[in-house]
């Protein structure tokens, strides 16, 4: 897929990753660049560099999403491109003193963002792309969707569900020329990195939010499901895959080493 001539929308399109997509798309000549984003004034202020537009919106919240999808079609034309790429780091528990959590919130807005945003984008673009022969979904995921995330069940288990949800997306509408792309990085240098705690994650070829735009841009080009800005994450699924008890083994020790650092 070119971007060239297409309108294409960027959930989380305020800040880090979803901000370098945005630019990056307006740069390959996208025809408009809508971006989305809780943070309104961020959102406003993104949006006036690529001469797109900007709407306030909580992709936790299906109205949100919807009202973007018909506000942006109705304004601009045909959605070609929805990236779904809004995320929270939260939940994170260097101690992983107890992997159910202490209460139901961080799992619960985790599944709204991560997973329930992903399902309500193609709720109500799929009737639409499938009446005009076509579109495309960028879904932002994380490696810890194809690995794990030490510290943070709830993120891990909720990016593992949205690389389930894509999975079906892409085999569901293929035969209607709907493609998806899953962007699964590593660390990146965003304020959501900065937040958390430092994890195997860290220290392993961080890369800039421009360099992850640069590799979506050849992603979508060349309609690769997986993209994997951190070409090192497929060597860890094959280890995993391979020996998943002996994977499990070196996870733990990372968690251990979690809990000595954390708990000095």
């Amino acid at each position: 897929m070119q971007v060239t001539g297409k309108v294409v929308v960027v959930t989380g399109g305020a800040n880090g990753i979803g901000k370098a997509l945005c630019e990056a798309f307006h740069k390959a000549g996208a025809a408009k660049v809508v971006v989305a984003d809780m943070d309104a004034a961020n959102a406003r202020a993104v949006a006036a560099t690529v001469d797109g537009a900007a709407f306030k919106c909580d992709v936790a919240q299906e109205k949100d999403i919807s009202h973007v999808i018909e506000e942006t079609e109705r304004q601009f034309g045909s959605i070609e491109l929805f990236c779904s790429n809004a995320g929270i780091g939260g939940g994170f528990d260097p101690m992983s003193v107890n992997a159910g959590g202490a209460s139901d919130e961080p799992w619960q807005r985790s599944w709204a963002i991560h997973v329930m945003a992903h399902v309500y984008a193609a709720r109500h673009l799929i009737p639409r792309m499938k009446a005009r022969g076509g579109g495309y979904f960028l879904n932002t995921i994380s490696a810890a969707g194809l690995l794990s995330q030490v510290g943070s069940p709830a993120y891990s288990t909720t990016k593992h569900a949205a690389v389930g949800f894509a999975e079906n997306l892409a085999i569901s509408h293929k035969a209607h020329n709907i493609r998806v792309s899953i962007l699964c990085p590593q660390g990146v240098d965003t304020n959501m990195l900065r937040s958390i705690p430092k994890g195997p994650q860290s220290g392993d070829g961080d890369l800039t939010p421009e360099q992850v735009a640069k590799d979506v841009l050849a992603g979508l080009e060349q309609e690769t499901f997986l993209i994997l800005p951190h070409p090192q994450v497929l060597g860890y699924m094959r280890k995993k895959t391979e020996n998943y008890d002996r994977w499990i083994g070196g996870m733990a020790k990372i968690q251990a080493k979690m809990r000595d650092d954390f708990g000095k």
